[in-house]
């Protein structure tokens, strides 16, 4: 009797844990950890795992906004795009104009807050359906690079440039430490503000919170304005990362963002999610990519060991929340 009860709330907290998607994901992340550890030497090495948070930075800039933006009710399929003109923006701006190196960096900003504040204006005022309205911008903002960079890239960054995108500080890379900051910051705008709570009651009923007062367009407005406003960012990391621009970088990246928000438990359909989830989202697909990399399996085999992976997250959490 007394072992039972000693037993009881522990298999309480496991339940507990397993109803959540949050703590579905930690236990699969967990799993593939310890699994790829034992398959590969390399892969659990500080080395190598700080190395995969510079790789990742970029697409998590652009999830952090994403997910507000689906639990909201709509989505942005443009921030691949965004990302590529802004970084063709900045190194336009310094190469071939030759403006300040600073100066480039604030245009390649002002440029993703641009093309987030159109598809905001579309979306939230124009009332165009978010998936048809990114989607037509995904294409013109693409075209925008192509047709400035003329397929030539920007390169000869000076070495203080790459600071941002090959830096440590201390241990950590620099654009980590960005990361994080901006983490906690998401977090706590949709946790524990009002503003938050606004994006949960848009994507839950728009109707009944335009009645119940919320401002429906200004929100959403401000949503894709950050969102561009972050790929600007990402465009900045990605350029010092790598030193160099292309018209064609981040093609097809919006898939994975939008595949690490929807792993990470948010709802395509709106109403629910969280900025935990999506971080422990991104771990699973960069880490899994990356040891799977180092075990000697590449190509489509990867890709089809992550959407089984996807697949079997939500199952095992749709199986438990209905118990």
């Amino acid at each position: 009797m007394t072992e039972t009860t000693a037993v009881a709330p522990e298999r309480k907290h496991l339940t507990n844990l397993l109803r959540t998607q949050e703590g579905v994901l930690f236990i699969v992340l967990f799993v593939i950890i310890v699994g790829l550890s034992l398959l590969s030497d390399r892969f659990l090495t500080v080395n190598n795992l700080l190395n995969q948070t510079r790789l990742f930075t970029e697409t998590a800039l652009l999830a952090l906004p994403m997910t507000l933006i689906i639990i909201s009710g709509g989505i942005d399929l443009s921030v691949g795009s965004m990302l590529a003109w802004s970084a063709v923006m900045l190194g336009f701006s310094w190469q071939l104009v030759g403006l300040p190196l600073p100066l480039a960096v604030l245009i390649c900003l002002l440029t993703g807050l641009l093309g987030g504040a159109v598809n905001g204006l579309l979306v939230a005022y124009v009332r165009v359906p978010p998936l048809i309205a990114t989607l037509a911008t995904l294409a013109i903002y693409r075209g925008f690079s192509f047709g400035i960079s003329q397929a030539r890239s920007a390169r000869g960054f000076p070495e203080e440039f790459a600071f941002w995108g090959q830096g440590q500080i201390g241990p950590f890379p620099t654009q980590f430490i960005i990361l994080v900051v901006l983490i906690a910051i998401a977090h706590l705008a949709l946790s524990r503000t009002g503003f938050g709570r606004w994006v949960y009651a848009i994507g839950n009923n728009e109707v009944a919170a335009r009645y119940s007062g919320i401002p429906v367009e200004q929100v959403k407005f401000t949503l894709y304005t950050a969102s561009g406003l972050m790929a600007g960012l990402a465009a900045f990391i990605f350029t010092s990362r790598v030193t160099t621009t292309r018209a064609d970088a981040a093609t097809g990246l919006e898939l994975d963002v939008i595949a690490a928000v929807v792993l990470g438990g948010t709802s395509i359909f709106g109403g629910s999610g969280s900025i935990i989830g999506t971080v422990l989202g991104l771990l699973i697909i960069t880490l899994l990519r990356n040891g799977l990399l180092l075990t000697g399996v590449k190509g489509d085999a990867t890709f089809m060991v992550i959407g089984l992976v996807l697949i079997l997250a939500v199952l095992i959490n749709n199986l438990v929340r209905r118990r």
